[in-house]
């Protein structure tokens, strides 16, 4: 079986570099293609199967495999997605003469709506944020740390941008004069998002702190061309450092961490933009979302202002 599991290696390599090609997939894309297809392996190598003698059986036996491993049903339709998408390419490739993923129906399941902040709840994150930076007695290093919490908290409030895409701003984004910033997002698509006063003054006070602890330690302000950098391997702090300074933040601020995420604040961010008004075309913009029905999971946002507005407004409505 170990030829095997090598020829599983070597098609899931291959895969990987389609989508990286020919999609402009992403690290964190490929990352988790990869995750779901060396599991599906390791569950076809047991069975002393392969991709390439697999049947459609044997994948049924898989999604049940992962049912019974306890994996959600949103786990086990993205892990049925990364499935088709292996197969609909050994397909094309001609590695193998048929599709065994094509017939395969994945759990039912319902489109969960997306947490959502109040903008009350935020007001209290930015504002916790903000104190902790104002702190008299702490460390300079530990008033970076809250100016550059307090900064990313602003940015991805003001902006909605994903979190790989935050977190891996250029240092160039800070710019004084800068109204807009030029994202870079998944599919290597740029866009153009715009900054709110809140978000610059932020910037601008996180790399004062950031330009006198590097002359005080005598290390040159221009060594990286991040944002927010970090000595890890990829030169910028990652989304998970980040993650975890904002669940303590939240429950510094009382609110429950496990309600918060930046992707929850990103979330926050339409949300809030819609129920003030925005159009969902505008919206979708700004999320840099390909298609408008992933922006369409925010309608019931609207739906809800819609029925508000009628109740408040109409003149034959109960009072």
């Amino acid at each position: 079986m170990a030829g095997e599991k090598s020829s599983d290696v070597r098609l899931i390599s291959l895969f990987l570099d389609m989508l990286a090609a020919e999609q402009g997939a992403g690290v964190n894309t490929l990352d988790a293609y990869r995750g779901d297809l060396e599991d599906l392996s390791g569950f076809l190598t047991r069975q002393k199967s392969s991709f390439q003698t697999a049947d459609t059986q044997m994948l049924r036996d898989y999604l049940d495999d992962l049912d019974t491993r306890g994996f959600k049903s949103s786990s086990v339709a993205r892990r049925l997605s990364s499935t088709r998408h292996l197969f609909r390419f050994l397909l094309s490739e001609r590695v193998r003469t048929d599709d065994p993923a094509a017939i395969l129906s994945g759990p039912k399941r319902g489109r969960a709506l997306p947490k959502v902040l109040s903008i009350a709840d935020v007001d209290r994150l930015l504002t916790r944020a903000k104190a902790s930076a104002n702190i008299s007695d702490q460390s300079p290093l530990q008033t970076l740390r809250a100016l550059r919490l307090s900064c990313l908290l602003e940015i991805l409030y003001a902006t909605g941008l994903r979190v790989s895409e935050l977190v891996a701003l250029p240092l160039s984004a800070a710019r004084r004069d800068a109204r807009m910033i030029v994202v870079r997002g998944k599919g290597n698509k740029e866009r153009l998002v715009p900054l709110n006063e809140s978000s610059k003054q932020a910037m601008a006070d996180y790399l004062a702190a950031l330009d006198a602890l590097q002359k005080e330690s005598k290390k040159s302000s221009t060594t990286s061309k991040w944002l927010f950098p970090s000595s890890g391997e990829s030169g910028h702090l990652t989304r998970q450092h980040f993650a975890r300074d904002l669940k303590e933040l939240a429950a510094a601020a009382g609110i429950a961490p496990r309600l918060i995420s930046p992707h929850v604040l990103r979330h926050a961010f339409a949300s809030h933009l819609l129920h003030n008004g925005a159009d969902l075309r505008i919206v979708q913009t700004l999320l840099g979302h390909t298609d408008i029905s992933t922006t369409q999971i925010y309608t019931h946002i609207v739906e809800e202002r819609l029925k508000s507005l009628v109740r408040d407004l109409h003149p034959l409505a109960d009072k």
